[in-house]
Protein backbone atom coordinates (compact mmCIF):
# COMPACT_ATOMS: atom_id res chain seq x y z
CA UNK A 1 0.00 0.00 0.00
CA UNK A 2 2.75 2.28 0.56
CA UNK A 3 6.70 2.24 0.94
CA UNK A 4 7.11 4.06 4.26
CA UNK A 5 9.66 2.61 6.22
CA UNK A 6 10.01 4.78 9.34
CA UNK A 7 7.52 7.76 10.65
CA UNK A 8 8.54 10.78 12.17
CA UNK A 9 6.06 12.05 15.05
CA UNK A 10 5.79 15.96 14.27
CA UNK A 11 4.29 17.23 17.77
CA UNK A 12 7.63 19.27 18.61
CA UNK A 13 9.42 20.87 16.04
CA UNK A 14 12.85 21.07 18.47
CA UNK A 15 12.72 16.87 18.73
CA UNK A 16 10.53 14.22 18.25
CA UNK A 17 9.94 10.50 18.22
CA UNK A 18 10.07 8.01 15.59
CA UNK A 19 8.66 4.85 14.20
CA UNK A 20 9.59 1.53 12.13
CA UNK A 21 6.91 0.82 9.61
CA UNK A 22 6.86 -2.86 9.17
CA UNK A 23 3.65 -2.47 6.98
CA UNK A 24 0.81 0.62 6.40
CA UNK A 25 -2.42 -1.17 7.04
CA UNK A 26 -4.15 2.67 5.87
CA UNK A 27 -3.10 6.25 5.05
CA UNK A 28 -5.77 8.59 3.79
CA UNK A 29 -6.52 12.51 4.14
CA UNK A 30 -9.80 12.22 5.83
CA UNK A 31 -12.38 15.10 5.33
CA UNK A 32 -10.87 16.69 8.41
CA UNK A 33 -7.18 15.40 8.91
CA UNK A 34 -4.72 12.78 7.94
CA UNK A 35 -4.89 9.49 8.96
CA UNK A 36 -1.96 6.57 8.67
CA UNK A 37 -2.36 2.93 10.83
CA UNK A 38 0.21 1.34 10.62
CA UNK A 39 2.36 -1.97 12.27
CA UNK A 40 5.41 -1.71 14.21
CA UNK A 41 7.12 -4.57 15.75
CA UNK A 42 7.70 -2.94 19.19
CA UNK A 43 3.98 -1.19 19.92
CA UNK A 44 2.15 -3.20 17.48
CA UNK A 45 -0.70 -1.42 15.66
CA UNK A 46 -0.11 2.77 15.51
CA UNK A 47 -2.52 5.20 14.92
CA UNK A 48 -1.32 8.96 14.05
CA UNK A 49 -3.33 11.70 13.14
CA UNK A 50 -1.95 15.09 11.28
CA UNK A 51 1.36 13.87 12.36
CA UNK A 52 0.98 13.15 16.20
CA UNK A 53 0.75 9.60 17.62
CA UNK A 54 -2.56 9.11 19.00
CA UNK A 55 -3.33 5.69 20.17
CA UNK A 56 -0.86 2.32 20.21
CA UNK A 57 -2.20 -1.45 20.84
CA UNK A 58 0.88 -2.06 23.28
CA UNK A 59 -0.03 1.00 25.65
CA UNK A 60 -3.60 2.38 25.20
CA UNK A 61 -4.96 0.26 28.45
CA UNK A 62 -2.67 2.65 30.47
CA UNK A 63 -4.66 5.95 28.83
CA UNK A 64 -8.06 4.95 28.74
CA UNK A 65 -7.99 2.95 31.71
CA UNK A 66 -7.07 6.10 33.66
CA UNK A 67 -9.28 8.47 31.57
CA UNK A 68 -12.12 6.47 32.37
CA UNK A 69 -12.46 4.55 35.98
CA UNK A 70 -10.47 7.40 37.98
CA UNK A 71 -13.78 9.62 37.20
CA UNK A 72 -16.29 6.62 37.34
CA UNK A 73 -15.09 5.59 40.48
CA UNK A 74 -14.46 8.73 42.18
CA UNK A 75 -18.13 9.77 41.24
CA UNK A 76 -19.49 6.42 42.83
CA UNK A 77 -22.95 6.66 41.17
CA UNK A 78 -22.79 6.62 37.54
CA UNK A 79 -25.56 5.99 35.59
CA UNK A 80 -25.03 8.51 32.41
CA UNK A 81 -21.71 9.34 30.95
CA UNK A 82 -20.68 11.42 27.56
CA UNK A 83 -17.52 10.71 25.86
CA UNK A 84 -16.37 13.26 23.34
CA UNK A 85 -13.99 12.26 20.39
CA UNK A 86 -12.65 8.46 21.05
CA UNK A 87 -13.21 7.19 17.54
CA UNK A 88 -10.89 4.46 18.30
CA UNK A 89 -13.42 2.84 20.81
CA UNK A 90 -10.71 2.51 23.69
CA UNK A 91 -12.69 4.84 26.04
CA UNK A 92 -15.76 2.93 24.93
CA UNK A 93 -14.85 -0.25 26.14
CA UNK A 94 -13.95 0.94 29.49
CA UNK A 95 -17.08 2.70 30.01
CA UNK A 96 -18.88 -0.39 29.47
CA UNK A 97 -17.03 -2.24 31.60
CA UNK A 98 -19.40 -0.53 34.32
CA UNK A 99 -22.43 -2.22 34.29
CA UNK A 100 -24.21 0.20 36.30
CA UNK A 101 -23.28 3.23 33.47
CA UNK A 102 -26.94 3.07 31.63
CA UNK A 103 -26.46 5.29 28.93
CA UNK A 104 -23.31 5.91 27.12
CA UNK A 105 -23.12 9.14 24.50
CA UNK A 106 -20.42 9.27 22.37
CA UNK A 107 -19.74 12.34 20.16
CA UNK A 108 -17.26 11.82 17.53
CA UNK A 109 -16.64 14.93 14.68
CA UNK A 110 -14.86 12.47 12.14
CA UNK A 111 -17.15 9.44 11.09
CA UNK A 112 -14.04 8.08 9.77
CA UNK A 113 -11.75 7.74 12.53
CA UNK A 114 -14.75 5.04 13.77
CA UNK A 115 -14.55 3.19 10.33
CA UNK A 116 -11.06 3.00 10.02
CA UNK A 117 -10.51 1.89 13.78
CA UNK A 118 -12.92 -0.50 13.70
CA UNK A 119 -11.39 -2.30 11.19
CA UNK A 120 -7.73 -1.51 11.93
CA UNK A 121 -7.82 -1.39 15.47
CA UNK A 122 -10.52 -4.16 16.57
CA UNK A 123 -9.06 -5.09 19.77
CA UNK A 124 -9.40 -1.22 21.12
CA UNK A 125 -13.56 -1.13 20.79
CA UNK A 126 -13.32 -4.86 21.37
CA UNK A 127 -17.08 -5.28 20.32
CA UNK A 128 -18.13 -2.37 22.41
CA UNK A 129 -19.61 -0.25 19.39
CA UNK A 130 -22.67 -3.16 19.49
CA UNK A 131 -23.24 -2.07 23.36
CA UNK A 132 -27.09 -1.68 23.34
CA UNK A 133 -26.45 1.14 25.85
CA UNK A 134 -24.65 3.51 23.12
CA UNK A 135 -25.78 6.26 21.53
CA UNK A 136 -23.10 7.13 18.60
CA UNK A 137 -24.12 10.63 17.44
CA UNK A 138 -21.39 12.39 14.60
CA UNK A 139 -20.63 16.26 15.22
CA UNK A 140 -18.59 18.63 16.60
CA UNK A 141 -18.36 18.60 20.39
CA UNK A 142 -18.36 21.75 21.06
CA UNK A 143 -22.14 21.97 19.04
CA UNK A 144 -23.20 19.25 21.10
CA UNK A 145 -22.17 20.62 24.44
CA UNK A 146 -24.00 23.61 23.87
CA UNK A 147 -27.00 22.37 22.17
CA UNK A 148 -28.28 19.49 24.05
CA UNK A 149 -30.85 18.96 26.67
CA UNK A 150 -29.48 15.95 27.86
CA UNK A 151 -27.27 15.94 31.21
CA UNK A 152 -24.62 13.40 31.95
CA UNK A 153 -22.80 12.40 35.40
CA UNK A 154 -19.57 11.95 34.31
CA UNK A 155 -17.95 13.90 30.81
CA UNK A 156 -14.57 12.27 29.26
CA UNK A 157 -13.16 14.69 26.45
CA UNK A 158 -10.95 11.92 24.82
CA UNK A 159 -9.65 14.56 22.97
CA UNK A 160 -6.18 14.96 20.38
CA UNK A 161 -3.77 17.80 20.94
CA UNK A 162 -4.96 21.43 20.45
CA UNK A 163 -4.16 20.91 17.11
CA UNK A 164 -6.87 21.05 13.74
CA UNK A 165 -10.29 19.34 14.89
CA UNK A 166 -9.09 19.34 18.15
CA UNK A 167 -8.51 22.89 19.37
CA UNK A 168 -12.25 23.89 19.96
CA UNK A 169 -11.94 21.02 23.03
CA UNK A 170 -9.46 23.36 24.80
CA UNK A 171 -11.63 26.37 24.94
CA UNK A 172 -14.02 28.34 27.34
CA UNK A 173 -16.98 27.65 24.68
CA UNK A 174 -16.21 23.90 25.21
CA UNK A 175 -15.51 24.01 28.81
CA UNK A 176 -18.76 25.75 30.02
CA UNK A 177 -20.83 23.71 27.29
CA UNK A 178 -19.97 20.24 29.79
CA UNK A 179 -20.26 22.46 32.70
CA UNK A 180 -23.88 23.51 31.91
CA UNK A 181 -24.67 19.47 30.69
CA UNK A 182 -23.45 18.17 33.86
CA UNK A 183 -25.68 16.55 36.46
CA UNK A 184 -24.57 17.94 40.19
CA UNK A 185 -21.92 16.46 41.71
CA UNK A 186 -20.81 15.30 38.34
CA UNK A 187 -17.16 15.03 36.68
CA UNK A 188 -15.36 16.34 33.58
CA UNK A 189 -11.99 14.69 32.51
CA UNK A 190 -9.82 15.35 29.56
CA UNK A 191 -6.65 14.65 28.21
CA UNK A 192 -4.19 17.50 28.23
CA UNK A 193 -0.42 16.58 27.14
CA UNK A 194 2.69 15.89 28.53
CA UNK A 195 2.76 18.71 31.19
CA UNK A 196 6.93 19.12 31.33
CA UNK A 197 6.54 19.44 27.50
CA UNK A 198 2.78 21.21 27.21
CA UNK A 199 2.98 23.08 30.73
CA UNK A 200 1.65 26.16 28.91
CA UNK A 201 -1.19 23.92 27.48
CA UNK A 202 -2.24 22.79 31.35
CA UNK A 203 -1.75 26.32 32.13
CA UNK A 204 -4.30 27.70 29.99
CA UNK A 205 -6.91 24.59 30.50
CA UNK A 206 -6.43 24.87 34.53
CA UNK A 207 -7.45 28.86 34.47
CA UNK A 208 -9.79 28.19 32.16
CA UNK A 209 -11.68 25.42 33.64
CA UNK A 210 -11.28 27.24 37.28
CA UNK A 211 -13.59 29.77 35.71
CA UNK A 212 -15.83 27.02 35.09
CA UNK A 213 -16.11 24.73 38.20
CA UNK A 214 -15.23 24.86 41.72
CA UNK A 215 -12.89 22.55 41.84
CA UNK A 216 -10.23 22.19 39.02
CA UNK A 217 -6.88 20.12 38.76
CA UNK A 218 -4.93 17.51 37.08
CA UNK A 219 -4.02 13.89 37.67
CA UNK A 220 -1.45 11.70 35.88
CA UNK A 221 0.05 8.60 34.30
CA UNK A 222 2.93 7.22 32.49
CA UNK A 223 2.12 6.45 28.82
CA UNK A 224 5.27 5.21 26.89
CA UNK A 225 4.16 6.53 23.32
CA UNK A 226 3.43 9.72 25.14
CA UNK A 227 7.14 10.64 25.75
CA UNK A 228 8.11 13.46 28.05
CA UNK A 229 7.07 12.72 31.25
CA UNK A 230 3.98 11.63 32.54
CA UNK A 231 0.71 12.87 30.55
CA UNK A 232 -1.84 14.95 32.56
CA UNK A 233 -5.81 14.43 32.80
CA UNK A 234 -7.50 17.84 33.42
CA UNK A 235 -9.92 17.27 36.21
CA UNK A 236 -13.12 19.79 36.67
CA UNK A 237 -16.38 19.13 39.38
CA UNK A 238 -18.18 21.29 41.90
CA UNK A 239 -17.82 18.82 44.75
CA UNK A 240 -13.85 18.94 45.36
CA UNK A 241 -14.01 16.28 48.18
CA UNK A 242 -14.15 13.49 44.92
CA UNK A 243 -10.22 14.45 44.56
CA UNK A 244 -9.85 13.60 47.91
CA UNK A 245 -11.32 10.47 48.56
CA UNK A 246 -10.14 8.18 50.98
CA UNK A 247 -8.21 4.72 49.75
CA UNK A 248 -10.60 1.92 50.96
CA UNK A 249 -13.96 3.98 49.22
CA UNK A 250 -12.37 3.60 46.32
CA UNK A 251 -11.28 0.15 46.60
CA UNK A 252 -14.50 -1.05 48.06
CA UNK A 253 -16.23 0.67 44.57
CA UNK A 254 -13.22 -0.96 42.45
CA UNK A 255 -14.46 -4.11 43.98
CA UNK A 256 -17.98 -3.88 43.39
CA UNK A 257 -17.39 -3.04 40.09
CA UNK A 258 -15.91 -6.27 39.35
CA UNK A 259 -12.78 -4.62 37.57
CA UNK A 260 -9.41 -6.45 36.72
CA UNK A 261 -7.23 -3.96 34.76
CA UNK A 262 -3.72 -3.91 33.69
CA UNK A 263 -2.80 -0.60 35.17
CA UNK A 264 -5.41 0.98 36.98
CA UNK A 265 -5.89 0.14 40.65
CA UNK A 266 -7.36 1.77 43.82
CA UNK A 267 -3.85 3.00 45.32
CA UNK A 268 -2.58 4.26 41.62
CA UNK A 269 -6.21 6.26 41.68
CA UNK A 270 -5.44 8.30 44.81
CA UNK A 271 -1.77 8.58 44.15
CA UNK A 272 -2.49 9.94 40.62
CA UNK A 273 -3.58 13.53 42.37
CA UNK A 274 -0.14 14.00 43.47
CA UNK A 275 1.54 16.48 41.00
CA UNK A 276 5.14 17.42 40.53
CA UNK A 277 6.16 20.92 42.14
CA UNK A 278 6.89 22.30 38.83
CA UNK A 279 3.18 22.12 37.61
CA UNK A 280 1.74 23.39 40.88
CA UNK A 281 3.91 26.10 41.10
CA UNK A 282 3.12 26.73 36.93
CA UNK A 283 -0.71 26.67 37.67
CA UNK A 284 -0.12 28.87 40.85
CA UNK A 285 2.37 31.54 38.79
Amino acid sequence: MCDLTVWNETLHPQFGQYFSVDRVLYRERTALQDLIIFENAAFGRVMALDGVIQTTERDEFIYHEMLTHVPLLAHGHVKHVLIIGGGDGGMLREVCRHQDVETVTMVEIDASVIDFCRQYLPRHSAGAYDDPRLNLIIDDGVNFVTQTQRTFDVIISDCTDPIGPGASLFTSEFYTGCRRCLNPGGVFVAQNGVCFLQQDEAQESYHRLSHTFADASFYQAAVPTYYGGPMVFAWATDNEALRHLQPDTIQARFHRAGLRCRYYNPAIHCAAFALPQYLLDALNA
